[in-house]
This record gives C-alpha cells, sequence and structure tokens, in this order.
C-alpha cells in the first residue's frame, strides 16, 4: 500500500511539473511513512513542504495542488492535509486485506526480495579466542550476527558467515600452560598454578582427554591427545583443538554454522604479517622509536600514532587484524561487516587507518562494525555471575540448557546492539504474556489451533489459502492488523539496511499483540460461514508472517504450546 501512495504522489509531482507549477528540473522524492496515530490516517507525506520552496508557494497549498492532481484510486479512501503542510492518506478497507491474499498467495517468500541482487557481503561474529567455553556475550553476538546474515539473505545478498580464530599470542600461551599445570596434577588453588591461568573445570576435562590419548576432530584437524606432560607444543596444540570443538559444539546446539573458520596463525604461516608490515612501510607510514615499530595512525583520524611491532619483536594485537582485512579485500568481499563486543571499539579506527596506510584501494569507513553492548543474566533478581564449568562467567551453554535455544537466541536480539542487555532468566522460561518469545510462538500457535478446531467441526482448509469476502473484515482492530502486516517487507528492508535485527523482535511482538487483543475480543468460528472464512484468512496471514520473522531469528514457530 505505501508503494501504491508513492505511485499516486510521483504521478501529481509530474503533473505539476508538466503544468510549470515545479521547475522541470526539479527532482522530488516523496518519502511516505506510516502514521503514529490512525486518526491521521494510514500513511503521510511531507513533500509539499520538501517542494514549497521550488513551487515559490506556501505548503499547504502545494499540498492542495498536490491532492488535486492525485489519480484517481480505489485504493484510497480520503486525503486530508494536516499541520504545516503533511498529506494524510486513509486507505479504503479494499486496499488494506489485499496485503492477506498477497501472504498467502506467497507463504515462505512473503517479505524477501531481491534489492541485493547476489551481492557478495561477508559477515564476521562470535570470533571468540579458543581458550574456554563461549560466554553470553559470544551468545549475543551469535544471535544479532546470525539473525543478520538471514536478514541479508532474505533481501537477495549472497552472505558468507565467517569465524576468525584468535589461535596465536598470549592467551593461548596461558592456556596451554594452564592445561600442562593440570595435566601435572596442579589445581588453581597451588602455588604453582601460572599467574594468568584459566581456572574452569574445562581446563580439567581437557588435561584428562590429553593424558587419555583422545582423539579431537575439529573443523580442519585431527588431533591425537599425546599424553606427555612436558611437550608444551603438543598440549598447546591439543588444547586449541579441544576447544574449538567445544565452541562448535555449542554453536550447533544455538542454531549457527559458519561457512568460513579463519586462523590467526595462517597469517603469520603464509608470510602475510610481515608482507602488511613490508607494505606499510614502503608507504612510509612506520617508523622506529624507542626500540619499537609504530604506525602513523594519526594520519588517517587517531587520536595518536599505534606500536605496530613491540620491543621485543612481538607484534600488537591490531597488527595481524589490519593483514586479516586486507585478504578480506583480496577475497572480492566489498561489503564485511564485523560484528562484536563494545571492547573491540577501539580497535575500530586503528584497524581502518592501517587499512589506508595499505594505500590498497580500500574505502574509508570500510569494514562496517556492529558493536554490542555487554550482558547481565539475572535469577529472581540477582545477577549470576558464575557457571561452575567456565569457572568465572556465564556460557552460551549455560542459558540454553536453563531456557532453551528459541528464548536464549530471541532475547540476546531483542535489544538494540548498542545498549546494555539484561537476560532474566526466569522470564525466559515463563509461560506468561510478559514473556515475549512465549507470547509470539502461542500467537502462531493459535492459529494452528483455529485450523484443527475447523478440522474437528469437518471444515478442510488449507494453511495458505484465501477464503471469505474479506470486505466483511470492518473492524478497526482487523484494519490494524492488516496494516502491521503490509509493513512486514519494509521492516525486512529496514532492518538489514540499518544492520538492526533487534526490529523483527519488536514487530513480532507488536503483531503477536494484536492478533491475541482480537482474538481475546472476537470470536471466528462463527455461524456466518463468510465473515469466518475472512477472519481465518487473516489469522492465516497472520500466522504466515510470523513464521517468516520467526525464520530469521532461528527460532521455532511452534504449532502447540
Amino acid at each position: 500500500m505505501k508503494e501504491t501512495v508513492t505511485q499516486l504522489l510521483e504521478s501529481a509531482l509530474a503533473s505539476l511539473v508538466a503544468e510549470g507549477v515545479l521547475p522541470a528540473d526539479a527532482e522530488f522524492t516523496p518519502t511516505v511513512g506510516n502514521t503514529k496515530d490512525k486518526a491521521h490516517g494510514d500513511y503521510a507525506c511531507n513533500i509539499a513542504l520538501v517542494a514549497a520552496k521550488s513551487a515559490g508557494c506556501a505548503p499547504r497549498q502545494l499540498a492542495q495542488a498536490l491532492i488535486d492532481h492525485l489519480p484517481p484510486s480505489k485504493a484510497v479512501e480520503k486525503v486530508e492535509i494536516a499541520g504545516p503542510g503533511f498529506i494524510n492518506f486513509f486507505m479504503s478497507t479494499a486496499s488494506a486485506f489485499g496485503v492477506v491474499a498477497d501472504i498467502l498467495a506467497q507463504g515462505e517468500q512473503f517479505g524477501r526480495n531481491n534489492s541485493g541482487q547476489g551481492e557478495r557481503v561477508q559477515v564476521e561474529f562470535v570470533s571468540a579466542n579458543p581458550t574456554g567455553p563461549l560466554h553470553v556475550g559470544h551468545g549475543r553476538g551469535a544471535a544479532i550476527g546470525d539473525c543478520l546474515c538471514r536478514l541479508l539473505e532474505a533481501n537477495g545478498y549472497q552472505v558468507t558467515r565467517e569465524f576468525y580464530y584468535n589461535d596465536a599470542g598470549a592467551q593461548i600461551s596461558n592456556l596451554a600452560l594452564s592445561a600442562q599445570a593440570r595435566i601435572k596434577g596442579l589445581t588453581p588453588e597451588d602455588a604453582g598454578w601460572p599467574a594468568d591461568g584459566y581456572r574452569g573445570e574445562y581446563i580439567s576435562d581437557l588435561a584428562g582427554a590429553y593424558l587419555a590419548g583422545e582423539v579431537v576432530v575439529a573443523d580442519d584437524r585431527e588431533v591425537t591427545g599425546k599424553g606427555d606432560p612436558d611437550d608444551l607444543d603438543a598440549i598447546r596444540e591439543f588444547a586449541v583443538a579441544y576447544l574449538r570443538r567445544e565452541q562448535d559444539l555449542d554453536l550447533k546446539a544455538f542454531g549457527v554454522e559458519f561457512d568460513v573458520y579463519f586462523l590467526e596463525s595462517s597469517l603469520y604461516e603464509d608470510g602475510k604479517v610481515e608482507a602488511t608490515v613490508q607494505r606499510l612501510t614502503e608507504n612510509g607510514y612506520t617508523y622506529e622509536h624507542e626500540g619499537a615499530t609504530w604506525l602513523r595512525t594519526t594520519e588517517f583520524g587517531d587520536d595518536k600514532d599505534r606500536v605496530m611491532r613491540k620491543k621485543d619483536g612481538g607484534y600488537t594485537y591490531f597488527l595481524p587484524d589490519v593483514a586479516y582485512h586486507l585478504d578480506k579485500w583480496q577475497r572480492g568481499f566489498t561489503t564485511v561487516i564485523n560484528e562484536q563486543g563494545a571492547d573491540h571499539h577501539s580497535t575500530v579506527t586503528r584497524v581502518r587507518a592501517g587499512l589506508q596506510a595499505l594505500k590498497a584501494g580500500i574505502p574509508e569507513g570500510w569494514p562496517e562494525y556492529v558493536l554490542h553492548q555487554m550482558v547481565m543474566v539475572t535469577r529472581s533478581g540477582q545477577e549470576v555471575k558464575i557457571s561452575k564449568r567456565a569457572g568465572s562467567y556465564v556460557t552460551v551453554r549455560d542459558l540454553i540448557d536453563e531456557v532453551g535455544r528459541d528464548a536464549t537466541r530471541f532475547f540476546l536480539a531483542a535489544r538494540r546492539v548498542d545498549s546494555q542487555l539484561t537476560f532474566d532468566i526466569d522470564l525466559a522460561r515463563s509461560q506468561t504474556n510478559e514473556n515475549p518469545v512465549y507470547y509470539v510462538q502461542y500467537a502462531h500457535a493459535r492459529v494452528c489451533s483455529v485450523l484443527r478446531k475447523l478440522g474437528e467441526l469437518g471444515i478442510s482448509r488449507g494453511r495458505n489459502e484465501c477464503l471469505g469476502d474479506l470486505s466483511r473484515l470492518e473492524l478497526d482492530e482487523e484494519k490494524d492488523i492488516a496494516n502491521q502486516l503490509a509493513q512486514y517487507p519494509e521492516l525486512v528492508s529496514n532492518a538489514a539496511a540499518q544492520r538492526e535485527p533487534h526490529h523483527l523482535t519488536h514487530y513480532l511482538r507488536e503483531l503477536a499483540g494484536r492478533f491475541h487483543t482480537h482474538y481475546n475480543a472476537h470470536k471466528v468460528l462463527i455461524e456466518d460461514t463468510e465473515l469466518r472464512d475472512a477472519r481465518v484468512s487473516l489469522y492465516l496471514a497472520v500466522r504466515q508472517v510470523i513464521a517468516n520473522g520467526l525464520g530469521l531469528l532461528a527460532v521455532n514457530a511452534r504449532e502447540e504450546m
């Protein structure tokens, strides 16, 4: 319907240009939005305010001229001028419910489009260090990243999901030393435990597997525990593989899979880090100071230059990141989105600066970053901080075990990425209207229940069969539901373009709310078969859109609750 209003306004603008009211070289694109108050119509446009100066008249005068030149349309019931010159459109009942037939005809494809035209997009998310189980912050990144990938695919993009393993550096050394200490019989309480060692029970499990000669298969490798407590290299290799496998199992339990697993260590093995350093040096952006090598990141907007190679010869963490992103660019990804925790904020400027210093044709502001804030987990109003297995944090597996995958995914994607999130375990487990995922799934289940009841009455009705005269749907609540359904394709498009998956959870909750209100107030299985069939058609459209939206969240559309 919004497209219909836009086309009507474009026609009116063309007529005013032809009559000389608007200059021939003027280009005006009407922006049509939903009204906040239905008393002001279904849609509103401010084009008269935008174009009034070019027309040399007051906005309200131009608004009236536009209304006078609108082509006749059965989709529009009436048009009014509001305020300083807004044009408000009230849509006819027939046009409002046309979306029901569209939804049932398109089924799972409703809301999907091909605006991306197959453009390749790489989304990197989770990218946890292989030093322990995934924590809830990783879980939020997984939920947001995977939903964003699904939204992009729904808009016609070809998406590659990538996980970057930081399998080199100090944290991996600490992991190996922690595992070795456990292998030799030490505990975190002993004086000989590594100062920065990992303390969770998973280290004990890892040590036992190594001593037992367990075979670990993790993505691209198979590693067998050597059993030698003094072979630190063998322990390191086994520990990384062991924890990579554990993280992979957690992600699969969460319904997240990746197309590419990229190892930080490969950047060193393939000489890409050294090649990056050489290129930066040749371009004149490095210098030596106090025994360290620095990169002139201030020339690209950073607040100070950054150390690239430390005095001991080791690289700071952002240098391999620059090499890694150059590799992404060379793989042909012109659009790259990194979904990471807010603690990565400081790396954004310096990585982009490093990429610009390479002079590789990479545009400024590349790659994109979606940075999520922290997650606090509560139970009975108190913060939960410790997982027995991890030792110092709540894991994704903890949440899945407590509340299930559906609630975990929905809750972790339900807030703006730049806002902190409180995960209330009690709420997520509750079967009440306050639990958003239960509320949305219950709406879908209720429609399925209506179909079953029709079957019990001997009435056969297909799930995507549009029956009844939809003009019989005369209630304002029914029109509100139809208008809400009509907004879904635009929401899918905007949520992807803005990189904000949380809009999807908000939309589904609002749609479910409108449905539940109507269901509780009005009977659907009534003797008036024409009205009954029309209402069931509306309900089936609600069911389909909820199923489509939950699918983008990888949350089950339940048929029974």
